[in-house]
């Protein structure tokens, strides 16, 4: 217990001693501050360690890096992020005024397009009155343009240029100028045939005995008659048809139409009479097996015949089993491109049906790009005789077969133009011809002869149209 109380009071001796020894002072620190110092002697260290030791270095090169970096982040962040601020502002402007601009003009091309469908509407408008208005108009009596007792006849041959006959103008071409004969879309020099020198010679009228039922030479063709205009598009170009010996299941009034606008042409539309198809109501429509190419197609006997799509392969599709019935390839024929008319349109080959059968009309290679006639036997499609004439089949727009004749079309486009070549195949003689001749609506991609009407069946810039002709007797002079 002694001891105990013996330890104590030294510990108060010690602690007296320190704290007599202890110091509280203050003043103003290197920035002006006031700050307190407690300070008390260390009992058991006689003096401090070094104050510049490792630790102490380190410590003080670590805080100097961290001020450093710190100040640094705090620097770049300000300065990056104005540059950030300011280049994001002018992006956005950028894409602002650029959006803008593509706006004003997207609103620029809305405007026009609506201006151009105001200008087409009024347009139709305008030819929807003008149809009706010629509709409701009574048809003048027409006058052929070869009187039936021609006094232009001298042996057979023309009179001479100052005559005021309508085709003196074509005594230019004895002289060898062609050009009111050509299609002024083509204009191909001196092509080195012989169609347009040939004499052209004048056919009369038929007379009341002879009529217009039997085989003639062509005389005269009317103004175009509209049936009907297509829906669209796909309708620009096309073909249409009527059998002239139609057999069951479909009889002899039924149309026939093909829209060849398009990558897959395989639609086969029909309709009931002229009526129907005037009003656009087909009562049937068939799927072709195989793509048909091109104007070329054509009825006969119940079967309809076409060129298949990119070859020289015709096919003959069997309408009472739908299905086809034959194909063979025309032998050395062009095609898709490489011998058509002057439209184009791929009219390589063309097929068509008169009193005499089925017929081709195309080139080759060994033509040099003249028309080649070949008669085909309507149920192989075999080849049973060719005739080459002298006429480029480039430089001519459209063809059709009368009667084992030949006759082509020298404009597409021009309003008034001229069947202006007849070749026939009775007599392997062709020669040049002036038969007045109207493309109404200024494109015309396909004319056939319909042997049942005894009329041209035609496909104008939309429009289905017909021509009443008139055939005559030979004169035998």
């Amino acid at each position: 217990m002694f001891l105990l109380l013996l330890l104590c009071l030294c510990g108060l001796l010690v602690r007296g001693d320190a704290q007599d020894r202890a110091a509280l002072w203050r003043g103003n620190d290197r920035s002006g501050r006031c700050q307190y110092t407690f300070t008390v002697p260390s009992p058991v260290e006689s003096s401090c360690p070094q104050t510049g030791g490792p630790e102490t270095e380190g410590l003080k090169a670590r805080l100097n890096l961290l001020e450093v970096m710190v100040s640094r982040l705090t620097g770049g962040d300000t300065g990056g992020s104005q540059v950030t601020r300011d280049r994001a502002q002018t992006d956005l402007q950028e894409a602002l005024n650029r959006a803008t601009g593509e706006r004003n003009l997207l609103q620029g091309e809305k405007e026009r397009l609506e201006r151009e469908l105001g200008a087409l509407q009024r347009r139709m408008e305008e030819m929807r009155r003008e149809t009706e208005r010629l509709r409701n108009k009574p048809c003048p009596p027409q006058t052929p343009v070869v009187p039936p007792n021609p006094p232009l006849l001298n042996s057979g041959l023309m009179r001479p240029a100052g005559d005021s006959s309508p085709l003196s103008h074509l005594m230019t071409s004895r002289q060898g100028d062609s050009s009111s004969l050509g299609d002024p879309s083509w204009q191909y020099g001196s092509p080195g045939f012989q169609e347009v020198k040939a004499e052209v010679t004048e056919v009369p009228a038929p007379d009341g005995s002879d009529g217009s039922t039997g085989c003639g030479d062509l005389v005269w063709v009317a103004e175009p008659v509209t049936h009907r205009r297509a829906d669209n598009i796909a309708g620009k170009y096309g073909v249409w048809m009527q059998d002239p010996e139609a057999v069951s299941p479909y009889g002899p009034n039924m149309i026939w139409r093909i829209d060849t606008i398009g990558a897959e042409v395989r639609q086969v539309f029909g309709y009931e009479d002229m009526e129907q198809l005037s009003k656009g109501f087909p009562s049937k429509v068939l799927l072709l097996p195989e793509l048909v190419e091109s104007t070329g197609a054509t009825m006969y006997r119940g079967s309809l015949y076409y060129q298949r799509r990119r070859s020289r392969t015709l096919i003959r599709y069997d309408l009472a089993s739908e299905s086809i019935a034959a194909r063979r390839d025309l032998p050395h024929a062009g095609f898709h491109g490489q011998y058509p008319y002057s439209w184009g349109g791929y009219t390589d080959i063309d097929l068509s049906v008169d009193e005499q059968g089925l017929w081709a009309v195309y080139s080759t290679s060994k033509a040099k790009g003249a028309i080649v006639i070949s008669q085909l036997d309507p149920h192989s499609l075999q080849v049973k005789k060719s005739w080459e004439t002298n006429i480029r089949k480039i430089s001519v727009a459209n063809s059709f077969i009368i009667c084992g004749k030949l006759y082509t079309v020298a404009s597409y486009a021009a309003p008034d133009t001229f069947i202006n070549y007849m070749y026939d195949t009775a007599t392997s003689q062709g020669k040049a011809i002036a038969l007045p001749f109207k493309n109404k609506y200024l494109y015309n991609c396909m004319i056939d002869y319909n042997m049942a009407q005894k009329k041209l069946f035609a496909w104008d810039n939309y429009h289905l149209v017909s021509y009443d002709l008139r055939l005559g007797r030979r004169q035998v002079n």
